[in-house]
């Protein structure tokens, strides 16, 4: 009788606490937002069927950098591009904001268990093994990799316009840039040529053609429903389904797996036998083939499989549209592409004169405007519009500047609770006033060069402060390769072929997939789509 009194006290005391705990944890309802229209849905129908980054601008303009917004069910989240709460979340307390569950999944479906995939112990230990293979003397050694495969796109393009009775031909610049930064990724993170480019019929080719698209753009208001109850949903069974239910875009992802497996398991072998004759080499696959002998360090075959999965999709989708977005610019922008195509050209005179025949890593850096376009435009059209968080426990965001709540408080930092959701805003970050200046919102290579305009401001991202490859702990390892890269094709495409618009353009749409992709309004059943007029660049020898 007392055991079972003790364990009925000991049980109230429980529930007493427990309704304690839930009325006084921290409360989001006096943090500034848009009312939400949808119990069911909340503002996920803005966030992910509106242009990428329509809805993030509109609330930054109205609300400020952190707003208060609805899940599903008029569940609170805050969305975030505040600078100071970003580098808490990122970096400061990075392992105590890991991905939602139902993001996770998304990440396992195009990724399997790979680094985007894994957190905590998991994550940090497939980091760590997988770190030498992305450092800067690594990524600048895979340059002429990446030159090569932008070089095949200028014979392609060269060929198509040698055969057109126009001076000038309209091309879906991603359909021909897409397949080269598959290549191109293959052949430096893993040294093997994946075939994709010369045969239009390549199973890997097609498994990769149009992956994030086809998978995650347009969604009704159904599949944005059923995505985010998955919240609540155990991860066993949120796999179980995804691994199960038909549909086509998971159709797209299942074979998307099987054939990125195929390829992936025929290179392990090679690797781990080259090993095994004392041949090792320096890529990816490589290394971690070579981690897995030691105990500490050791990766399953299915980790290794994973991260060869996770690479090609992370590498290819977000460089090959940013460097559709980027043509697309230089073309609205002709005085911009014709003073970058003088600054390359230049620079190529240079390289001739000393007797080189390709532009060096040292070269990309002695090109002021070079580098000036390329950080405007990973900063005005970031790949990965958003990334999305969760809080391990009760904890507090400091904030860059105070903010006034509903009821007139003002406030510098905002108490959250265990459990809430976060949608980080890189696109809005990208567009703070604060960092950038007032003109944020427009495309000007010019703000680089300006040193007076410079603002000194919390260190949020990698690479010049930008949060396009994220940061702190979970920042992209490849942002290097990227880097170099995006460089590579910029400067080879550039240097030979004039870019201008299109009618199509004025249809252009920034579809949400996760990644940004371009689309065109009534045919997003299509893919990806960029149609510019390319004409060989005018030369001043």
């Amino acid at each position: 009788m007392g055991a079972l009194l003790l364990t009925a006290v000991l049980g109230g005391l429980a529930l007493v606490y427990s309704i304690y705990r839930f009325l006084t944890r921290p409360s989001l309802s006096d943090i500034p937002g848009p009312e939400s229209t949808s119990f069911w849905l909340g503002h996920l129908p803005e966030l992910f069927q509106d242009q990428a980054g329509d809805t993030d601008f509109k609330w930054q303009a109205q609300y400020g950098s952190i707003v208060r917004v609805k899940a599903p069910f008029g569940e609170d989240m805050l969305w975030i591009s505040d600078p100071k709460a970003l580098q808490y979340i990122y970096q400061t307390s990075g392992y105590n904001f890991p991905k939602q569950p139902e993001r996770r999944i998304l990440s396992r479906l195009i990724g399997d268990t790979g680094l985007t995939w894994a957190e905590g112990d998991v994550h940090k230990r497939q980091r760590k093994v997988m770190l030498p293979a992305f450092g800067t003397p690594e990524s600048k050694a895979l340059l002429p990799v990446f030159r090569h495969y932008a070089e095949q796109v200028t014979l392609k393009w060269k060929d198509l316009l040698t055969g057109h009775p126009e001076p000038s031909i309209k091309l879906n610049i991603h359909e021909y840039v897409a397949p080269a930064t598959l290549e191109a990724i293959g052949e430096a993170a893993f040294d093997y040529k994946l075939g994709v480019l010369d045969d239009e019929a390549s199973e890997l080719g097609k498994a990769y053609s149009n992956l994030v698209a086809t998978i995650f753009s347009a969604p009704s208001k159904k599949k944005i429903f059923m995505q985010n109850i998955a919240h609540y949903v155990p991860m066993r069974i949120q796999e179980f389904l995804y691994d199960h239910l038909p549909g086509k875009g998971l159709d797209k992802a299942r074979f998307n797996r099987n054939a990125a497996h195929k390829v992936a398991n025929q290179l392990l072998d090679m690797k781990t036998e080259a090993l095994m004759m004392g041949k090792g080499n320096r890529d990816v696959m490589s290394i971690l083939a070579n981690a897995s002998e030691s105990e500490a360090t050791r990766l399953s075959h299915q980790e290794i499989v994973s991260q060869m999965r996770t690479i090609l999709l992370a590498g290819q989708e977000t460089t090959s549209n940013t460097l559709s977005w980027a043509f697309m610019e230089l073309a609205k922008q002709p005085h911009i592409q014709t003073r970058l195509r003088k600054e390359v050209h230049a620079m190529e005179r240079t390289i001739r004169e000393r007797g080189d025949a390709d532009f060096t890593v040292a070269d990309f850096e002695a090109m002021p405007y070079l580098q000036a376009v390329l950080k405007e435009i990973l900063r005005f059209y970031p790949a990965v519009p958003h990334t999305y968080r969760q809080s391990l426990h009760d904890d507090v965001l400091p904030l860059s500047k105070p903010i006034t709540t509903r009821s007139g408080k003002v406030i510098h930092e905002v108490p959250i609770r265990a459990g809430l959701r976060l949608i980080l805003s890189v696109c809005a970050y990208n567009r703070e006033k604060d960092v950038w200046g007032e003109d944020a919102h427009l495309f000007n290579p010019d703000r680089w060069l300006d040193s007076s305009k410079a603002k000194r401001g919390t260190a949020v991202g990698v690479y010049s402060n930008l949060l396009t490859f994220a940061g702190g702990v979970r920042s992209c390892i490849g942002w290097r390769f990227a880097i170099y890269e995006l460089q590579a094709f910029l400067t080879e495409l550039v240097s030979n072929f004039q870019f201008e618009l299109t009618p199509e353009v004025n249809r252009l749409c920034k579809t949400q997939a996760i990644v940004m992709v371009p689309t065109l309004e009534g045919e997003v059943e299509k893919g990806v789509q960029l149609p510019l007029r390319i004409s060989l660049a005018p030369r001043e020898e």
